[in-house]
């Protein structure tokens, strides 16, 4: 029982630490912009939105909570310590990252550049003239780069387990443009999660030896210990436009959970062979370079998925909580007839609604290519479309890049205009 209150009162002290940690709310607040940025683009594309920025960040906000405390929980098994210095290392440099591109937030790529960095400063002599240059070589030479492998891999683990049950949920149907130059439909999948971390630190003279035996440190945990509390985010980001969001989401799931397993293995290597740090922190960015290469090869060998055929209007998205949704239509099912006539166009279709103002019978190719009906009554003030988000036709009057390089150009991103069409305005 002293062994439980012990934990519980240092583990209340780290959640006060991580409650006046500065880059936790740095953290909430890049969450907040990312879905408001999301729900404008939202809202120019199809005049509404499909999420809500409150309920979306405090159940982000939550997730990474839980999954900060999974995440504790497996790095106490092991054993492997962190300085504090490390984590302001990872932070300062992470926001460097930042700057240059939004998917280098990753802690794959602060840990691997801190790997080489701790490679080169070993072979410099002391700066005792600059003090913040000294301060950070010091700081670099002292960090276990065992500890901070084991630690991205298990992040990417929770990532991995996140990704797979939520990564659909927070996609955006979007107008995109093909490698032929048309507009298509596809999906903006993109997720955040500020991960509440409170890690074991062996501190000489701290009390009482640690009450469990971790894999790792041996007599380390002998003489004190003490836990620390910080932030970290992680999230993925992926753009379809060749397969359904759940099949993506799937498919980068596993690719995580593979990289987790590789680089907890490297991380493994590393401690017991310090040959192998430098090798590993480079596979560490190269690795995780290859999901994205993959993904992005993938797409392009691949034809678009979102585009109306001969059988009817393919289904883009299901506004939420609409007739659509009630009547159990699924994104990537077709509109094939309305009322009984064939639907082929946009206008077909609201010709089809309107022959009927009171009733709505649809029939719908299912994912499978078989035929399904559904009816409905139609009542005064629904969505026009019962809450079908169609994929573009060529009246399409914008589409959205496929990706932006800089926290800057993420944060001002905009739908582009159609050549040749007119739109009212060409930014949000």
């Amino acid at each position: 029982m002293d062994a439980v209150m012990e934990v519980g009162n240092r583990g209340l002290h780290a959640l006060l630490q991580l409650l006046l940690h500065p880059f936790y709310y740095v953290g909430i607040l890049f969450i907040v912009l990312q879905y408001r940025r999301q729900i404008a683009l939202e809202r120019k594309l199809f005049s509404t939105r499909l999420h809500s920025l409150l309920s979306e960040t405090w159940r982000t906000v939550l997730w990474g909570l839980i999954g900060g405390v999974f995440a504790s929980v497996v790095m106490a098994a092991v054993g492997a310590t962190l300085e504090p210095n490390a984590i302001l290392v990872l932070w300062l440099i992470s926001m460097v990252l930042l700057l240059i591109k939004v998917r280098f937030l990753c802690w794959a790529y602060a840990v691997g550049a801190i790997g080489i960095l701790q490679a080169v400063t070993l072979g410099l002599a002391p700066l005792g003239n600059h003090a913040a240059l000294s301060w950070i070589a010091d700081a670099l030479r002292h960090i276990s780069m065992p500890a901070l492998l084991a630690l991205v891999a298990v992040l990417h683990l929770v990532e991995a387990i996140y990704v797979r049950r939520q990564g659909t949920r927070f996609g955006t149907p979007m107008f995109y443009e093909s490698k032929r130059g048309k507009i298509v439909g596809g999906y903006h999948l993109q997720g955040f999660w500020p991960v509440t971390l409170f890690l074991l630190v062996p501190l000489q003279g701290a009390g009482n030896a640690l009450p469990w035996t971790p894999l790792l440190g041996g007599d380390l945990w002998q003489s004190g210990w003490t836990i620390i509390g910080f932030p970290v985010m992680i999230g993925f980001a992926e753009m379809t436009m060749s397969r359904l969001p759940r099949d993506k989401v799937r498919i980068s799931s596993n690719l995580l959970l593979l990289y987790a397993v590789a680089l907890l293995a490297m991380a493994w290597l590393a401690a017991l062979w310090p040959i192998f740090i430098v090798p590993a922190c480079v596979l560490c960015i190269l690795l995780h370079e290859a999901i994205i290469w993959y993904s992005r090869w993938d797409e392009t060998a691949r034809i678009p998925f979102f585009v109306h055929g001969s059988k009817g209007l393919k289904i883009l998205g299901i506004l939420p909580g609409s007739a659509a949704e009630e009547l159990g239509l699924l994104v990537g099912e077709t509109v094939h007839k309305v009322n009984g006539v064939p639907v082929r166009s946009k206008q077909e279709l609201h010709q089809a609604m309107q022959s009927n103002s009171a009733f709505c019978k649809l029939e719908i190719i299912n994912l499978a290519g078989e035929s399904k009906f559904v009816k409905r009554a139609m009542f005064s003030g629904e969505h026009h479309q019962l809450g079908i988000i169609l994929a573009p036709d060529q009246e399409a009057l914008y589409y959205a890049k496929a990706a932006q390089p800089s926290i800057f150009a993420y944060l001002r991103s905009r739908v582009q205009g159609v050549p040749g069409k007119k739109p009212s305005s060409k930014s949000m």
